[in-house]
């Protein structure tokens, strides 16, 4: 049994260069990267719910300093050291060995069921504000179903697609938000009077903080398509101090618009921005204008949904066929497409994954999602002090400061954060037991992965890998 990392000079293989059919830039990057973490304000409504106005925007400015800010130049400095394919699956497998490279790129797709089945569920909560008939009995499960096939067979279809789909909706999803924005401070006060519908959601303040780090999460996902982007070790540290930005100001401006109106915190709900957006619409129109606000939030609230699934399709697919290029899965994920040079059968087979988990509860997926996910970046925080200590002259374009020490205390507040919300897991319960056992066991499903996958290889990883590279 072979626990023995790959040689550096057998680094995770890449596509030919010569056979690809595009490379991400700067803007198109960024607009990737923001739906793998956030997609808009689309999803944040129950922070507000849970903690109101003050505490909830409080919330979503802390939350990217001590969450997000540690995470992306930690992965600004690995992206840019080792742009390989997999990307912070590569990174932990070089710092850390086969074993724990193993245990990273499963707890990342492990997660990846539970993250991904959110976004369906979110698209089918907008769809049902307009068209009531997909909120009742099994419509709404066909309706994701239907969310996942098309991502699947976009995906297919190559990166670019991807790339242009997700910079047109980044546009598209946001001009109603500019307009709530822009008419706001005009109206100060119009909506206090106003009578909402009662709303269902449970979420309080500690719920509404696993939510709000639920959604400033996921930026090392843009790490994983790092062969696929022009110039990375410049692209990817831009990229992600932009994206951040970009998230928060999508995310506090609209809440802070609502509050200038007078609209109870208690009226936001997941999928609420509808009808208060046909509030707004009312107050500088007629019933005409107010029923095109609600309309137009709405098919925002899909578009959100359908960008971030599609952005995380070409970003978890990635994982398998690195993993079947270093030998650690089957050679079948390492099939391409002949025109468009996507590992159709990584997506086809996470895909299926994916529409299995259709139908859980919102917060029940995000607790998973925040305990599974909190295991992986933290091997990445530990990765990212291993390689410094192995390696001290790897090439580091960009480099977080602070020497060594900065570097082992990067990760110290999301490490905290992370484990509030293993503790908050114990109270959520999911197929009869409480979430954060159940968490524990698919963790420690990884291990006997890991070692029953090894036993049946009798010259180790090591060798396996070297027989496939021949093989190609």
């Amino acid at each position: 049994m072979s626990t023995v990392s790959l040689p550096a000079q057998f680094p995770t293989r890449a596509i030919s260069p010569t056979r690809r059919t595009a490379k991400l830039t700067l803007w198109p990057l960024v607009a990737a990267t923001f739906f793998m973490v956030s997609g808009g304000t689309y999803g944040t409504e129950d922070i507000i719910h849970g903690a109101g106005y003050g505490r909830g925007i409080l919330l979503l400015l802390l939350t990217p300093l001590i969450w997000s800010l540690p995470t992306t130049y930690m992965i600004g400095e690995l992206s840019a050291a080792l742009p390989a394919e997999g990307g912070f699956y590569a990174w932990v497998r070089r710092g850390l060995g086969n074993f724990w490279g193993f245990q990273e790129a499963w707890l990342s797709l492990v997660a990846s069921i539970f993250d991904m089945a959110i976004y369906p569920t979110l698209f089918v909560a907008y769809l049902s504000r307009l068209i009531p008939w997909f909120g009742e009995g099994h419509h709404g499960v066909m309706v994701g179903l239907g969310v996942v096939a098309v991502c699947a067979l976009m995906n297919i279809a190559g990166i670019r697609v991807v790339a242009t789909t997700s910079l047109w909706l980044f546009f598209l999803l946001s001009a109603p938000f500019a307009l709530i924005i822009l008419i706001a401070p005009t109206k100060i006060g119009a909506l206090s009077s106003v009578t909402t519908t009662p709303t269902t959601s449970t979420v309080g303040l500690v719920g509404g903080l696993l939510i709000c780090m639920w959604n400033y999460m996921g930026w090392d996902n843009a790490s994983t398509i790092a062969t696929e982007v022009k110039r990375p070790q410049r692209t990817y540290p831009r990229a992600m101090l932009l994206a951040v930005a970009v998230v928060a100001f999508s995310y506090v401006l609209p809440f802070a618009a609502m509050w200038l109106t007078g609209v109870p915190s208690s009226a936001f709900e997941t999928g609420s921005w509808a009808d208060l957006a046909g509030m707004m619409g009312g107050l500088v129109g007629g019933p005409l204008v107010a029923r095109g606000f609600r309309v137009a939030l709405v098919l925002g609230g899909m578009m959100s949904a359908f960008g971030m699934f599609n952005a995380l399709v070409m970003s978890y697919s990635r994982l398998p066929l690195a993993m079947s290029q270093d030998g650690m899965l089957p050679a079948v994920f390492q099939k391409l497409h002949p025109k468009t040079r996507a590992p159709w059968v990584a997506i086809v087979v996470c895909a299926a994954a994916w529409a299995m988990c259709l139908g859980l509860g919102f917060e029940r997926l995000v607790t998973l999602d925040i305990l599974l996910y909190g295991m992986s970046l933290t091997l990445e925080f530990v990765a990212l002090v291993a390689l410094r200590i192995k390696e001290p002259n790897l090439r580091r374009p960009f480099r977080v400061p602070g020497g060594l020490p900065g570097a082992m205390l990067l990760g110290v507040c999301p490490v905290l954060l992370l484990g509030f919300a293993m503790v908050h897991g114990e109270s959520e319960h999911i197929f009869g037991m409480n979430g954060l056992s159940f968490g524990l066991l698919l963790i420690a499903g990884g291990f006997l992965a890991y070692w029953g996958r090894t036993a049946v290889k009798k010259g180790g990883w090591v060798a396996s890998a070297i027989k496939q590279r021949k093989a190609a």
